[in-house]
């Protein structure tokens, strides 16, 4: 005899009402087709499984299984909540193993200090996967002379820094990131621009454009060294802390100057800038990763060290040098 449906108002509130754990105990005496096999499975007493059972059918105003002596039969309705029963078990257990598998997102702040732009396709790369990994990390990112990193970093006032840094104080740790060449470049507007036939003896009496840094003690002394050996005379008319500042003033034609190699291909193919002698380059500087050893931190920033650390290491120094990663 077919069962009579039951009214929509009462399957909504039955469904408000149902109780999982029934239908997962009905689930395991469908799969054991027995009381008895279930209640050793699930570890309780027949009586429970039974009264669960019972639970279960008053809930739904069915019966769910035929019982006479040794026969066991589930009815239809009870293959319809099995089949029911069957796919909740698989999204309840997809939903456990989603959550155990799922980090514990971290939140916080960091606060990292740059050296006068980075020129890295890998340390963009890491911006990207590490903003993806960790979206509700605050990064606070400031651009300062080398000099003011090391020092602010020594007081503990930042998380992190990447700057030029030739004696590193003993209290920083340190990463080296990037090795640098600098080497003399003129720019479009300058009267040496385009002429291949300079040598070392025509830009002696030329005037400079010059890093704020470029002092003897600070990071980029060597500069100051190269122009003493080799006898430079010619006037510093322009400083700047900052790359592009200086590139802008070598374009506009005031002086000669160094910048890194690796920054400025763009800058030679597209006709702004012109590379000067000596041919090797006038010196290497090199950028560093520094932090305070003893600085307390928060997970966040332990994370954003530990990040860009491993992404560091992955590359190999030329590589960290592309404009774009293969």
């Amino acid at each position: 005899m077919k069962e009579k449906a039951l009214p929509t108002a009462t399957v909504s509130r039955m469904g408000d009402r149902l109780d999982w754990n029934l239908l997962r105990t009905f689930l395991v005496i469908a799969e054991e087709r027995s009381i008895s096999g279930a209640a050793i499975k699930l570890h309780l007493t027949q009586s429970a499984v039974s009264q669960a059972l019972r639970r279960l059918e008053a809930q739904l105003d069915r019966r769910l299984i035929e019982r006479h002596h040794a026969k066991f039969a589930i009815t239809q309705a009870g293959e319809e909540v099995r089949q029911a029963a069957q796919a909740i078990h698989g999204s309840v257990s997809q939903l456990l193993s989603d959550v155990a598998q799922a980090e514990e997102q971290t939140v916080g702040r960091v606060h990292l200090l740059v050296a006068s732009r980075i020129h890295s396709a890998v340390y963009d790369d890491f911006w990207v996967r590490f903003h993806r990994a960790h979206p509700r990390i605050e990064v606070q990112l400031d651009v300062l002379p080398s000099s003011e990193i090391v020092n602010v970093l020594l007081q503990r006032a930042a998380t992190a820094g990447i700057a030029l840094c030739r004696q590193i104080p003993k209290r920083l740790d340190h990463k080296l990131f990037l090795q640098q060449r600098y080497a003399l470049f003129c720019g479009k507007n300058h009267p040496l621009f385009g002429r291949a036939d300079i040598r070392m003896e025509d830009l002696l009496h030329e005037n400079f454009v010059s890093f704020a840094s470029d002092a003897l003690g600070d990071s980029l002394s060597p500069l100051t060294i190269f122009r003493d050996q080799r006898g430079f005379s010619g006037s510093i008319v322009a400083t700047s802390s900052q790359h592009d500042e200086v590139k802008r003033l070598l374009v506009a034609g005031f002086g000669i100057g160094c910048l890194p190699e690796h920054s400025v291909e763009a800058d030679l193919a597209e006709g702004r800038l012109w590379r000067l002698p000596p041919g090797e380059g006038v010196c290497a500087a090199d950028l560093h990763l520094l932090w305070h050893r003893d600085a307390h931190r928060s997970p966040a920033e332990d994370l954003f060290i530990t990040a860009l650390r491993d992404h560091i290491d992955s590359y190999s120094l030329p590589q960290r040098l592309l404009a774009h990663l293969p």
